[in-house]
Order: structure tokens, then C-alpha cells, then sequence
């Protein structure tokens, strides 16, 4: 483990001299990681972002666009040859389809570079020749961005909580009851050790279908070619005696290997060159979900933030300490499920969940903002009467029916203290409120020349990550 650090610790300054050197003498590229938590809405918001990006006359607030200093947009072949594209062109036939449908969420790290044109400004713009400047978005799960929290514990530590976790919910009780007949101490049985780690998944499955975050290990949910592998293959068990070739004992080992073989090397080729990072949060849902899924949220916003290396990217400190994430937006997606007069409410809630993380960011010098956004404007807003008053609601096609409906979630509270107060405090349900959660399709898309998709401040989000270098 010493040898590992330390070759990893050699990498990280060599490919911190390597990006600087390449900033400082070719094209300028910026590295925007896009991660979120379960039913986010990564690729809709890297699809849309893109396509807003090569036509941007729905980006207003996009500085460079809205002054015309963008004279190109065009998508290339993206600098890491061993890492899947991602498939923009898939994805936007699937939101433009007839009908349109959602595409497929997010399951491994992709990649896809966007190269822009840019028309300099300033006192000396006329002497000056229009630059480019790459754009690489690198979309990766939410769930491994978890694990990383994993790296500082030992298989003792991790399996406490895990299994506090298991106790506190019904999702966890045939996982409970396996562990409470198992005794670690005893000589490995590799079919006991494949029922307690299925037994596991499924139950970190249920807990994320029920609205909470800390499902860790995500490489339980998301196994891709890992799948069925010994890295893969252990669970959490309660503390006690080790001894050689015992249950116990393998279940150490084996963690100790996910940590070393599948979240380090993650952490070194994907997740330390980011520069810019998006994080994407359903909100609404955990909302819906109850206090417990909130409070889950919020923990694991701050545990998110632990990951990053936040602080300025100087010229000695990329040298030194490799890449900073100077800049990170909290979202709030699916703002289109409210109508706009709740969209301050839905950023002040956003802004509270994540104080803790924005100010430990801000104090290493990291610029952060919390934002409500669509990525893809599904609903239309509309008034109606009910019980002789107005009632505020959004309009559209239900995703699970294919009918046409009015919504009204609820009226989220001007205070975000009347949401995180019950979750902090460990209550059941909302005393107060009924909130409400819709599957909308999207809707059908008829585009202008020259306009992308229709969204709710996705050039403000774009202005914040990428407006300062163009």
C-alpha cells in the first residue's frame, strides 16, 4: 500500500507537469466533470449542455454567446483514447425522436470533447486572432464518486456503519438476518461469501429505490465488467476474530482490493484532472422520499465534497499538487416540475443542503453556487382555479401513462430550515407538507435554426463553469 501511494503520488505530479505545461504552451482545455446522485439527470444535462453549446440562441446568459464571440462550436475526438465516448448523437435522437423518450442513464465514465471558437474582447481584441478552447466533459456515476470516500477507512470502520445503516431500514432485513446467522470466524465458504455480497447488493438496491445515497460500494450497483469478480465479492460484517482463511478475514482482504484496484486507480485517471465539476441532485425526489432520504442527501453532498481537491489552479500548485477543482456547481435538476414562482424556494433549499460542503470549499478557495435547473424543459406552466383561488401548476405528458396532466407538488416553504430541521433531527414524515413527485415524458422538440433545446437556466449554469476562460 506504501509503494502504491507513493507511484501514485509520482503520477500525480507528473501529469500535473504534463497538464500545465500543455495549457501553458497548446490549445487551453477545460475539464468539466458532471456527476449526480441516482435519477439525476446526468446525460439529459450533458446532452442538452452540448447541444445548447453548437446552437446557442437559448443562451442568453452565456456572456461569450450572447455578445457573438462564439463563432464556432464543433464536437472532436476526445484526448483519452481508452475511455468510451460518450454518445451525444444516440442520446439527442433519443430526446428528438417521435416519440421523444429519455435516454439511457449513466453506467461507466465517458467522455466527449467540444471545441469553441472564440473571438477575443478586451482593449487589444482587434490585434488579436480567434482562439479555441476545448471543452472536455467527463461523465462518470455518482456512486463511485461515493466510494472515494472509502480510501480513509479500514474494513472495520466502513462495516459499522454499513451496518447501522442495514438496522435503521426495512429494506435491510434479510441482509440482517444473514449476517445474524454467519459467523465471520469460521473457515471461508465461497458460497456463503457470494450469498452475503448478493444479499448486500439487493439490498443497497432496494435503499436506492427508496430515495437514499449512501449506497456504498457503488461498484455493487454499476458492476460493469466487474461483475461476479472476488473485488466484488464481499460485505460488511461485525467486528471480531480473523483468523487465516477465515470469512472474516477474506472480506478484509478483498475490500482492501476494491479500494487499491478499482476506486484508486479510478481517482487517479478520471476524477484528480477535473478542473470544473457539476454535481446534480433530485432534490424533489429525496423531498418526496421523506426527512430520512433528505438527511441521507445532505450527509452525502458533504461527503462529495470531501472527494474533491478543492482550491485555485496557480501555476506552482498545479506543478506541485496537481489539478484543483476551482469551481463547482450543487444543481438542483427538474426544476420544470415546479412553477417558477417556487424556483427561489428550490435554490434556497439546494443552497442549505449543501452550506457545509460550499463552505469547506470556499475556505480552500474554490468558487461553488447552488442552482435550480432543467436540463430539458418537459412541462409548460399554466394557472388554474381550485377551491375558488389560483393555484400554480405545470403542464404535461405523464411518462408512465401517456396522458396529458396538470401538476401542483406542493408548496415547498419559503424557510429551507422547515425541510432540513425534521431531517436533521431524525423525524419519520413531514408534519406539515405533502410533496409530490411526477414522471414526466419529454416533450416533442420543434427547433429553430439555430436554437438548442428548450431548459431553465442551463446558460447560467454554463456561465458559472466555463464563461471566465472564453
Amino acid at each position: 500500500m506504501v509503494l502504491t501511494t507513493i507511484a501514485d503520488g509520482v503520477l500525480d505530479l507528473a501529469q500535473g507537469v504534463y497538464d500545465t505545461g500543455a495549457g501553458l504552451i497548446g490549445t487551453p482545455t477545460i475539464r468539466l466533470g458532471v456527476t449526480g446522485l441516482a435519477r439525476s439527470g446526468k446525460t439529459v444535462f450533458i446532452t442538452s449542455l452540448v447541444a445548447n453549446l453548437l446552437d446557442r440562441g437559448r443562451m442568453p446568459h452565456l456572456l461569450a454567446a450572447n455578445e457573438g464571440r462564439i463563432t464556432a462550436a464543433y464536437l472532436q475526438p476526445q484526448p483519452d483514447d481508452t475511455v468510451p465516448r460518450f454518445d451525444y448523437e444516440t442520446h439527442m435522437g433519443a430526446l428528438t425522436g417521435t416519440p421523444p423518450q429519455w435516454p439511457d442513464s449513466t453506467r461507466a465514465v465517458s467522455e466527449l470533447r467540444v471545441s469553441l471558437r472564440i473571438k477575443p474582447n478586451g482593449l487589444l481584441a482587434g490585434l488579436q486572432s480567434p482562439r479555441t478552447v476545448h471543452l472536455d466533459i467527463i461523465d462518470y456515476p455518482g456512486e463511485w464518486l461515493l466510494d472515494l470516500g472509502l480510501m480513509d477507512q479500514s474494513y472495520d470502520t466502513w462495516s459499522a456503519s454499513a451496518l447501522a445503516r442495514v438496522e435503521q431500514r426495512e429494506s435491510g432485513a434479510a441482509y440482517g438476518a444473514l449476517v445474524a446467522e454467519t459467523d465471520g470466524a469460521e473457515q471461508l465458504d465461497e458460497v456463503r461469501a457470494k450469498a452475503l455480497a448478493a444479499t448486500y447488493t439487493d439490498y443497497l438496491a432496494q435503499a436506492r429505490v427508496a430515495g437514499f445515497y449512501d449506497c456504498t460500494p457503488g461498484r455493487f450497483l454499476l458492476p460493469g465488467d466487474l461483475a461476479g469478480s472476488p473485488v466484488l465479492t464481499f460485505a460488511p460484517l461485525p467486528e471480531g476474530k480473523a483468523p487465516r482463511r477465515s470469512l472474516r478475514r477474506e472480506m478484509v482482504r478483498r475490500f482492501e482490493a476494491y479500494k487499491s484496484q478499482v476506486v484508486r486507480p479510478f481517482f487517479r485517471d478520471h476524477f484528480a484532472r477535473i478542473d470544473r465539476q457539476v454535481v446534480l441532485v433530485d432534490a424533489l425526489g429525496a423531498i418526496h422520499s421523506g426527512p430520512p432520504a433528505v438527511e441521507d442527501m445532505r450527509s452525502a453532498m458533504t461527503d462529495i465534497l470531501a472527494a474533491f481537491q478543492p482550491g485555485q489552479n496557480g501555476f506552482l500548485t498545479q506543478l506541485i499538487r496537481g489539478k484543483r477543482v476551482e469551481k463547482i456547481l450543487f444543481a438542483a435538476t427538474k426544476a420544470d416540475h415546479l412553477h417558477h414562482s417556487q424556483h427561489a424556494r428550490l435554490t434556497a433549499i439546494m443552497e442549505a443542503l449543501t452550506r457545509d460542503a460550499r463552505d469547506r470549499a470556499r475556505f480552500a478557495g474554490a468558487e461553488t453556487q447552488a442552482l435550480a435547473l432543467a436540463a430539458l424543459r418537459a412541462t409548460t406552466e399554466d394557472t388554474v382555479t381550485h377551491d375558488g383561488a389560483p393555484l400554480d401548476v405545470v403542464r404535461g405528458t405523464l411518462l408512465d401513462t401517456g396522458k396529458r396532466a396538470a401538476f401542483y407538488p406542493g408548496a415547498l416553504p419559503d424557510d429551507p430550515g422547515h425541510i432540513l430541521n425534521p431531517a436533521q433531527s431524525g423525524a419519520a414524515a413531514w408534519l406539515d407538507g405533502d410533496y409530490q413527485v411526477m414522471r414526466f415524458a419529454p416533450a416533442p422538440l420543434t427547433l429553430r435554426p439555430g436554437d438548442g433545446p428548450p431548459h431553465i437556466r442551463m446558460d447560467r449554469a454554463a456561465q458559472f463553469l466555463i464563461g471566465d476562460r472564453l
